[in-house]
C-alpha cells in the first residue's frame, strides 16, 4: 500500500484529487489543511491541521506531519501552497518522502502572471497585449492602446492566486482606480487586451520532458458567474471533454515556453480572441484544475497516472496520450448537489422540452 499526502484537503480542487486517488483501494490518502471547517469535510482517511503556506510555521508543521505519517508522496493543489512548498522540497526529500514537480523557476513563472505572459510572448505564442499597471498614466495608457470597440480592457491581479483573482471587465477609468486601489494593486495589477467569454483547459502530466498524457475540456459557464463583477469565479458550472489540434497545439507550445524540460502538472488556461484562436490566459502550474474528477469518472483517472509516475509504478492504460476520452462528455456541477457526467443523449431522454 502506497500512502498519498494531499495538502488543502476539503477545498474543490484537492477533493477531487482525493477521490481520484481512492478509487485504488490501494492507496492511503491523508490529507491536511488549514481550514478545519474544510478538513472536517474532506474524504481523506486522516486530517491534519496545518497554518496558511506563508505562515512563518509552516514549515515547521509541514515537517511534523511527514514525520508522523511517512507518506511516499506528498502534492499540493493551491498556487500559494505550491509555490512555497517548492522551496522546501530539499527538507520534503529529506524525509523520505518524495514530491512530483517542476523546477521552481517554472513555478515562479506560471503563479505571476506577467512573467508567464512574456515568456509566452518570447516564444511567439500569440496572447493578448499586457501591461503593468504601476500609475494612473499607465492605467490611462492601457485604456487608450489595449480597449476594445467599446473601451473595455481586462484587469486582474498578478500576483499568486487562483479563481480569477482581481477580474474586472471594464471601460470605466473611475471604476478601474477604484478597483485597483481596493486590492491596493497598483505594481501589481495587470490591464490586458479583452478576449471571448468562450474558455478551454488544457491538463497534462510530463516526466522529465515526455508528454505522458493531456485532455482537453471546454468550459460551459462558471458557478454563479453572475454574482461576480467579471463573470469568472474559477467554479467551473459544465464542462465538456473536446479534441481539437489547434488547442493541443497552442498549449504545447505555451508549455514549452515556460520549461524546455516540462515535467508534473501543467494546465494550460485559454481563451479564444475574436479570429477564434486560442490565447493562453495562465498555466496552472503543478495542481490538477477542480474538475479532475470528471476526467476520472469518464475513465482517465489523472491523479492515479501522476502518483504512479511518480512513484515508479506500471501505469494504468489509456489508448492515446492526447485527448483519450471521447469528446462530448459533459460534467455538470451545482451547490450541494452530486455531479453528474452526462452525454446529448442523456439530456434529451432525463429532460422534458416542450
Amino acid at each position: 500500500m502506497k500512502k498519498i499526502l494531499i495538502a488543502g484537503a476539503g477545498g474543490a480542487p484537492s477533493e477531487g484529487v482525493i477521490f481520484s486517488l481512492r478509487r485504488n483501494t490501494d492507496n492511503c490518502v491523508i490529507g491536511m489543511g488549514s481550514e478545519p471547517t474544510d478538513l472536517i469535510l474532506s474524504k481523506a482517511e486522516k486530517k491534519y491541521f496545518v497554518p496558511n503556506a506563508d505562515a512563518a510555521n509552516y514549515k515547521e508543521s509541514l515537517l511534523k506531519v511527514l514525520e508522523q505519517e511517512k507518506p511516499d508522496l506528498i502534492h499540493f493543489q493551491n498556487d500559494l501552497e505550491i509555490f512555497h512548498a517548492s522551496k522546501l522540497r530539499s527538507d520534503i526529500l529529506a524525509t523520505g518522502t518524495k514530491v512530483f514537480m517542476p523546477d521552481h523557476d517554472v513555478i515562479d513563472t506560471c503563479v505571476h502572471k506577467y512573467k508567464s505572459y512574456l515568456a509566452f510572448v518570447n516564444a511567439g505564442v500569440k496572447v493578448p497585449k499586457n501591461m503593468f499597471i504601476n500609475t494612473v498614466e499607465d492605467l490611462h495608457k492601457a485604456f487608450s492602446s489595449l480597449g476594445d470597440q467599446d473601451g473595455k480592457i481586462w484587469l486582474r491581479a498578478s500576483s499568486i492566486g487562483g479563481g480569477g483573482k482581481g477580474s474586472l471587465p471594464t471601460n470605466n477609468i473611475d471604476l478601474a482606480k477604484a478597483w485597483i486601489d481596493h486590492y491596493a494593486g497598483w505594481g501589481d495589477f495587470i490591464a490586458a487586451e479583452m478576449l471571448t467569454p468562450q474558455t478551454v483547459t488544457w491538463l497534462s502530466i510530463w516526466y522529465e520532458g515526455e508528454l505522458i498524457v493531456a485532455q482537453a475540456r471546454s468550459r460551459q459557464g462558471w458557478t454563479h458567474g453572475n454574482r461576480t463583477i467579471s463573470g469568472v469565479t474559477g467554479v467551473t458550472k459544465v464542462g465538456m471533454t473536446c479534441d481539437d489540434a489547434q488547442v493541443s497545439e497552442v498549449a504545447i507550445k505555451s508549455i514549452k515556453a515556460v520549461t524546455a524540460k516540462p515535467h508534473g502538472i501543467f494546465g494550460v488556461d485559454m481563451a479564444y480572441d475574436k479570429d477564434g484562436i486560442p490565447n493562453p490566459t495562465e498555466i496552472n502550474i503543478s495542481r490538477f484544475f477542480t474538475t479532475v474528477r470528471f476526467f476520472t469518472e469518464a475513465g482517465l483517472n489523472m491523479p492515479e497516472i501522476f502518483k504512479c509516475l511518480a512513484l515508479g509504478q506500471e501505469l494504468p492504460k489509456f489508448e492515446k496520450k492526447i485527448n483519450p476520452l471521447p469528446a462530448g462528455l459533459m460534467w455538470m456541477r451545482g451547490m450541494d448537489t452530486s455531479p453528474a457526467l452526462v452525454t446529448d443523449q442523456d439530456m434529451l431522454e432525463r429532460i422534458v422540452f416542450l
